[in-house]
């Protein structure tokens, strides 16, 4: 999927229906006097009702399209004979997009499952027509109830992606390339910073033909909880991943503090990330001369007590194997 197909905030503006208007008719047929009020309700309006569906990945399909308004109700008629009902608006998004009141920023609902519908704007009721009204006081109404109007709102769809690993790095730290090294994605690659826009997913194979997605994530710099760089409009992509893979290169002057800024980084935007596994990988040790890498070894061993870490090079498929057991250890635990 290219970046300029990716859209995951959008605002539309939806409007549901009106209700129908209930009928003020009395009956007449011929030999029949006095055959008094059968006047039919009026319809409902068309909900407006968002839906999931597990074969869409974005939300493109809203980008140029911005607003939605269902069907208003029929109007009742004759012989007690309701109006038909305004016809549902569905939209149909990717699962994980997050539904929020645009003016108050309150989060709705979020929809996770295949084709689970949620009404976000219901429409208007229909009104009664005059027999509801009728009594042995009041023989012939000739009064209904109108429609009850629809609502019209603005919403933002927020899409997180659902992903089982999320690659976290600074920029430039090489996590577009192992994600096409581990993946048949093809995520943009090049020597300069902030090469990746857009989050990309990628199926990764495992062994016994089992599998996991993995999500590679815009460069997180320092800062980006406050809105520095790009990092901080992507965090939330972060939430929805069963695992975080750090990846932090090898020529880093300094890996442990590397991590702890990423590590600050997530805990100030949400600190329930820190709760989520995390595995460290070590990218471009291909550099590395085995002297090194123990001299590595034995700084990281005290720095990362708690959680594994290993040397990969995504040019070499150095540690490649091995990462893909441990992601799949951690994700099946």
């Amino acid at each position: 999927m290219t970046e300029g197909n990716f859209v995951d905030y959008v605002k539309v503006h939806i409007a549901s229906g009106n209700g129908g208007k209930g009928s003020v008719h009395l009956h007449r047929e011929k030999y029949v006097a006095k055959g008094g009020p059968d006047g039919g309700d009026g319809g409902r309006g068309g909900h407006v009702i968002v839906k999931g569906n597990k074969n869409l990945w974005t939300l493109i399909h809203y980008k140029f399209k911005k607003h939605f308004k269902a069907g208003h109700g029929g109007h009742g008629s004759k012989n007690r004979s309701s109006g038909a009902d305004g016809e549902d608006v569905y939209l149909e998004v990717p699962l994980g997009t997050v539904v929020r009141d645009t003016e108050t920023n309150q989060v709705l609902f979020e929809i996770t499952d295949d084709q689970e519908e949620r009404i976000v704007v219901e429409g208007g009721k229909g009104g009664r027509g005059n027999w509801h009204f009728k009594s042995a006081t009041n023989q012939t109404p000739r009064y209904a109830q109108p429609g009850i109007p629809g609502n019209e709102t603005q919403i933002t769809l927020e899409l997180k992606v659902l992903a089982d690993v999320g690659l976290v790095g600074f920029p430039n730290a090489g996590k577009s390339t192992l994600l096409s090294v581990m993946t048949s994605a093809k995520p943009k690659i090049a020597d300069y910073e902030f090469t990746t826009l857009k989050p990309n997913l990628g199926i990764v194979k495992h062994r016994d033909f089992s599998s996991f997605v993995m999500a590679d994530i815009p460069g997180i710099i320092e800062g980006a909880a406050e809105g520095k760089g790009l990092g901080h409009y992507f965090l939330r992509h972060i939430e929805r991943n069963a695992t975080l893979l750090f990846l932090i290169p090898a020529d880093s002057n300094d890996i442990s503090k590397e991590y702890d800024i990423l590590l600050d980084e997530l805990r100030r935007y949400n600190p329930e990330l820190l709760d989520k596994d995390r595995i460290i990988a070590i990218s471009k040790s291909d550099m590395l001369d085995d002297e090194l890498m123990a001299e590595m070894k034995e700084e990281l061993d005290k720095d990362f007590k708690d959680f594994p870490y290993l040397f990969i090079s995504s040019v070499a498929q150095m540690g490649i194997q091995e990462l893909k057991d441990k992601l799949w250890t951690l994700l099946n635990d």
